[in-house]
């Protein structure tokens, strides 16, 4: 049989305090003494006390629950940096509510609206279907992460230094003409940095070089006929020559690399691939990918540590006045890996 559960009137019947005494121990423990303290922890083992959350929501106000929209959990970038998030518990207290996949406004704003009527303290918003300026509007802090921001506090990689990076490794290895190969970007996200960054760095130092921006798809699957259609251009086009390839993300270097595994049983010397993120593919390739680390972890730090913030200025009162956004911008951290370096690198 289910338990009863044990009420505020159980335990101060069994410590033979009054209930307001046991109301201030579970929210302003400090104005109670020590002694009084451990007889009443020392009561709720005894009683098996569970503590009801939602009751605790709906006295206080607080309910400590985050939202977060990610385009999809396809890529492994996303994946990554949500459980990078969703380990941040631990110095935050924060629990999240995720949605994934919809790419689409009008159901993110349903998304929204489901997640505001769990009392939501804050956003964490990595879709791009909405634009800032709705994001903004909302009773509630938001926070980016690699997407539109011109409204809305953000956390960014510095993408154009991971481009510079990328291109100054396949530089070292004398390619004969390189590649930057993308999906579709807006100009108004941060991943657009990427091409800048490929396109001045060729320009300046006049190497050779082609961009590359078709419509991949977001799952290996999806990814293998334009990615097959690439590889038969770059074979046919560029035979002999040494092709540096700076791919926008791991996920498409590594589709890729397989199709040059499938064909020659290895990583031809003729090719130098570099990829973007760092996410765990980048290791587990079947030749590790060398790759423009965005740092994921440290990101979703800040993104948590910035929306905290916020959250405590708006419970202060100190937001009754539009505030600017604040933009915070992570370095990149170059991985040297096997698909530049050579095989087994140690």
């Amino acid at each position: 049989m289910q338990k009863k559960s044990v009420t505020f009137d159980d335990i101060a019947r069994y410590t033979n305090f009054s209930k307001t005494t046991i109301s201030r121990y579970f929210n302003r423990p400090d104005s109670l003494t020590p002694k009084n303290q451990e007889i009443i922890r020392q009561a709720l083992v005894e009683l098996e006390y569970k503590e009801n959350k939602v009751a605790k929501i709906l006295a206080r106000g607080k309910t400590e629950f985050i939202g977060i929209i990610i385009p999809n959990l396809a890529l492994h970038y996303f994946s990554a940096i949500l459980s990078h998030i969703l380990l941040t518990y631990e110095d935050y207290g924060y629990k999240y509510l995720v949605f994934s996949g919809a790419q689409s406004e009008e159901i993110e704003k349903q998304y929204i609206e489901e997640l505001m009527s769990y009392q939501i303290e804050g956003l964490i918003m990595m879709s791009h279907s909405i634009p800032s300026e709705d994001l903004a509007a909302l009773s509630i802090p938001v926070v980016s992460i690699e997407r539109e921001d011109r409204c809305i506090s953000s956390v960014n990689c510095d993408n154009y230094t991971g481009a510079i990076q990328a291109l100054t490794l396949l530089k070292e290895h004398d390619c004969d003409i390189f590649f930057y190969v993308d999906t579709p970007t807006a100009e108004s996200l941060p991943a657009y940095q990427r091409i800048l960054g490929f396109n001045d760095f060729c320009e300046q130092h006049q190497l050779p070089h082609k961009i590359i921006v078709e419509s991949m798809g977001v799952t290996g699957q999806l990814m293998r006929e334009p990615m097959a259609k690439l590889f038969d251009t770059l074979e046919k086009d560029y035979p002999g020559q040494r092709k540096g390839i700076f791919f926008s993300n791991d996920s498409l270097a590594n589709c890729f690399l397989n199709l040059l595994i499938r064909k020659y049983h290895c990583l031809p010397e003729e090719y130098k691939l570099v990829g973007f993120d760092n996410s765990p593919i980048a290791e587990e390739a079947v030749y590790s990918l060398s790759t423009a680390g965005q740092q994921l972890d440290r990101m979703a730090q800040e993104a948590v540590c910035l929306l905290k913030q916020l959250i405590n200025e708006k419970k202060a009162g100190r937001t009754s006045s539009p505030t600017a956004p604040v933009h915070k911008v992570i370095p990149p951290i170059l991985y040297r890996r096997e698909t530049t370096e050579g095989e087994k690198l140690i």
